[in-house]
C-alpha cells in the first residue's frame, strides 16, 4: 500500500469549543490507483488531506490519534525537516484555488523552476527549461513565451494546469487534488479531469481526488470513500457506488446529480444542513437528515459494516439501502 491512513483523529480548539473535524478516518491508496473522497463542505475531506501533507495549521488544529503510513513510514513520527523532504518529491498537492496558491509577484516559470533548484540543485537555466517542458506537458500553448508571465495573466483553467505541473514537477508517488475543478466551467472541468487521469496513468502515481461532486469522478476513480461529519460512511469500488449505494447519505448525493432524462423536474436536495462539528449528534451523525432513521440511529454509532470484502457502510440498515435500489 502506497498510503494508508489509520484511525485518524483531528480537532480544532477554538474560543467557542472543540471542533472534531476528523473522527477515526481510515483509507488507503495504491500506486496507480485513484481514490475519490466525497462529501459536503465541512465533512473533513480537506483536513484529512492537510494532515497527510503535514500542512495543517497547528494550533488551532491538533492530530489527536491515528497513523499516516506513506511507503511504510509513519509520517506523524517524522521530524518536520524529514516531512519537508517528502513534500514535493514523495507526495504533492493540487489546491482548489490556484490564484491564491500561486505567488502573484513571481512569474509562473520562476515558481515552477524553484522546484528544481531547491530539490534537485539545478542551475536557473536548466530549471527554466524544465519549467517550459512541464508547461508543454500540461498543454499550455506557447509555453516558451508564457513561462515569463504572471498568474493573473492566465485563465482559471490554465492556472489549474500550472498547479498540476507544479505538483508533478518532481514525479511524486502520490498526488492529492483538493477540489481541482472548483469555479471552472463544465468544459474546462472535463479537460482538467481528463488531463489528470492521463498524467496519473503516465506516471503511475497514486491519486486522491477530493470533491463534493459525484459526477466529476465517475470516469476517473477506482474507489470512492464518502465522508460525513469527519467519518467515512461508505467505501466501495466506484461502479458499486453508482449501481447501488449502501448508505442513505450516498443515495442523497447521487440523487442530487442533474440528469438529462429528468429535464424540467425539481432537483433533489438532502434536507437540513451538515452538523456543527462542536456538537455532532449522538448515534449516527446523519440521522437528523436521514429518511430511514430509527431509534437505534439516534443512540448507537454505526461501525463500518462489511458489505462485501471490498465494501463497507456505516449504516445500521445498509441491507435495506441495497434492497431499495434492487427493488
Amino acid at each position: 500500500m502506497l498510503l494508508e491512513v489509520r484511525d485518524l483523529h483531528v480537532e480544532f480548539r477554538t474560543r467557542d469549543g472543540v471542533a472534531k473535524a476528523v473522527n477515526g478516518v481510515s483509507y488507503g491508496v495504491d500506486a496507480g490507483e485513484t481514490l475519490a473522497v466525497l462529501g459536503e463542505s465541512g465533512s473533513g475531506k480537506s483536513v484529512t488531506a492537510q494532515a497527510i501533507m503535514g500542512i495543517l495549521d497547528m494550533p488551532p488544529g491538533r492530530i489527536t490519534g491515528g497513523e499516516i503510513l506513506f511507503q511504510g513510514r509513519d509520517l506523524l513520527k517524522l521530524k518536520e525537516e524529514e516531512r519537508r523532504k517528502i513534500r514535493g518529491a514523495g507526495m504533492a498537492m493540487i489546491f482548489q484555488d490556484a490564484l491564491s496558491a500561486l505567488n502573484p509577484v513571481l512569474t509562473v516559470g520562476d515558481q515552477l523552476a524553484e522546484m528544481f533548484t531547491v530539490h534537485r540543485g539545478m542551475s536557473r537555466k536548466d530549471a527554466r527549461a524544465e519549467a517550459v517542458e512541464l508547461m508543454d506537458r500540461v498543454r499550455i500553448p506557447a509555453a516558451k513565451e508564457r513561462v515569463r508571465q504572471y498568474p493573473h495573466q492566465f485563465s482559471g483553467g490554465m492556472r489549474q494546469r500550472i498547479m498540476i505541473a507544479m505538483a508533478l514537477a518532481l514525479e511524486p508517488a502520490l498526488v492529492i487534488a483538493d477540489e481541482p475543478t472548483t469555479a471552472l466551467d463544465v468544459t474546462v472541468q472535463a479537460q482538467v479531469m481528463e488531463l489528470l487521469a492521463e498524467l496519473q496513468r503516465e506516471y503511475r502515481m497514486g491519486l486522491i481526488l477530493i470533491t463534493h461532486d459525484l459526477g466529476v469522478v465517475a470516469d476517473v476513480a477506482d474507489r470512492i470513500a464518502v465522508m460525513y461529519a469527519g467519518r467515512i460512511v461508505e467505501s466501495a469500488p466506484v461502479h458499486d457506488i453508482y449501481k447501488a449505494p449502501a448508505h442513505p447519505y450516498t443515495s442523497g448525493l447521487l440523487a442530487s446529480i442533474p440528469r438529462l432524462d429528468h429535464k424540467g423536474g425539481e432537483l433533489y436536495a438532502i434536507k437540513g444542513l451538515p452538523p456543527n462539528l462542536m456538537h455532532i449528534p449522538p448515534g449516527c451523525a446523519f440521522h437528523p437528515r436521514c429518511p430511514m432513521a430509527r431509534d437505534v440511529c439516534r443512540t448507537d454509532v454505526p461501525p463500518l459494516y462489511e458489505v462485501s470484502p471490498t465494501r463497507g457502510s456505516a449504516c445500521h440498515y445498509w441491507r435495506e439501502c441495497l434492497d431499495g435500489v434492487d427493488g
